[in-house]
């Protein structure tokens, strides 16, 4: 999951995406409703989070454009401002969710996921594929029952591969969704990553390489390996 913090105070904007970081969760910053806008519209993220008093662009008019666009973007609003008139007001404008500051990071991570797994509803919150059982929530991944360990890059990669149902993964794709925009795009980062996943995973490999084009998991991989035997 990737998503973008629209957050004037920069202390609470970082350790927010750091916190994200921890639960393998990508996260962009945006100090200004100007720079919200330009990240919005050359990155696709899974769910914005506003705080409606940022300079430019408020967090409210952002949310109107990111309702208009069509998108689906879910929305989380993030304000210092309790009273019931100031949510309903929030909710009017298209906002998904709301959070009131100061805020416990972990009711944070909770409401952010519960917004992917409704954004994603056609698909069940705890996603199967080919002997892999992968729980976004409690972030465990299991495969024939095997209890697998990953890092958090690990499990942000296999999210983006398990939900991509068999379909192919582009390299940049996985660099988009799993990493912030920081990250080097001539980096090499995702082929390791794979590669370690791979081995975590353990044999026979179940993440296909499809030449210039990305990755894949393998549905058919257990009857390969059942007709070998």
């Amino acid at each position: 999951m990737r998503v973008l913090i629209v957050e004037d105070e920069p202390f609470m904007a970082e350790a927010i995406r750091d916190g994200l970081r921890l639960e393998a969760i990508a996260a962009d910053i945006a100090g200004d409703g100007d720079t919200a806008l330009k990240l919005l519209s050359v990155n696709g993220y899974d769910i914005a989070v506003l705080d409606r008093d940022v300079p430019g662009p408020t967090g409210d008019e952002i949310a109107r454009r990111i309702v208009a666009s069509g998108s689906g973007m879910p929305i989380l609003m993030l304000t210092a401002a309790d009273r019931l008139d100031d949510k309903a007001s929030g909710f009017g404008l298209g906002a998904d969710d709301y959070l009131t500051k100061p805020f416990e990071l972990r009711e944070l991570v909770l409401r952010l996921r519960a917004l992917d797994r409704r954004r994603a509803y056609s698909r069940p919150p705890v996603r199967e594929i080919a002997g892999l059982r992968l729980d976004p929530f409690r972030r465990e991944v299991y495969r024939d029952d095997r209890y697998v360990a990953l890092t958090r890059k690990q499990f942000a990669v296999l999210e983006v591969l398990v939900a991509a149902e068999g379909g192919v993964v582009s390299a940049e794709e996985l660099l988009e969704r799993a990493w912030d925009e920081n990250a080097d795009p001539f980096t090499n980062a995702v082929r390791i990553t794979v590669s370690a996943l791979r081995k975590r995973l353990g044999e026979p490999w179940i993440i296909a390489t499809v030449p210039g084009a990305g990755y894949r998991i393998d549905p058919d991989i257990r009857d390969e390996a059942g007709d070998r035997g």
